[in-house]
């Protein structure tokens, strides 16, 4: 079953570039983007990463906490938060159980290819654990902007 705004955020604690686990039951309170992306240093990846990287300073100022999830390993995740001065965590979801827990694994095609992979989509979770806003299928050109807006609405 597909997750549809107000509902629980699905639990989750991830390996991170944090060098520690983090969990969401270590954020409450706080407004959380969890951003699933497919890959790390790839082009729409590499844009989405620093458009939030750009626009930190405003998320941070609209009270959010900022996580990238990808399927990529801590290691990768290292290498691409240093190459492009990510000051945010990114989480390892290895074995896509968080992806599968928001729905965001599924099949995709490329050049016919069928696979499985991260759909890129945006949550928002609210202080009190549940998901304000989904950001399905994003065009990462303006996201930034759409999470910024979307934040400001959330009490």
């Amino acid at each position: 079953m597909a997750l549809t705004e107000k509902d629980p955020a699905p639990a989750f604690s991830l390996p991170s570039t944090a060098g520690k686990n983090i969990a969401l039951k270590d954020l409450k309170g706080k407004k959380i983007v969890l951003y699933f992306y497919p890959k790390d240093d790839t082009p729409g990846c590499t844009k989405e990463a620093c458009n939030f990287r750009d626009g930190i300073a405003d998320l941070e100022k609209a009270g959010a906490v900022v996580l990238g999830v990808s399927p990529d390993d801590v290691a990768s995740h290292e290498k691409f938060q240093k190459k492009f001065s990510l000051p945010f965590a990114l989480l390892a979801d290895t074995d896509h159980a968080v992806a599968d827990a928001y729905g965001v694994w599924k099949e995709k095609s490329m050049y016919g290819k069928k696979y499985m992979g991260i759909e890129r989509t945006t949550f928002i979770i609210d202080g009190k654990g549940k998901i304000a806003k989904i950001f399905p299928k994003v065009k990462v050109e303006e996201h930034h902007a759409e999470v910024l807006a979307a934040l400001a609405a959330i009490a």
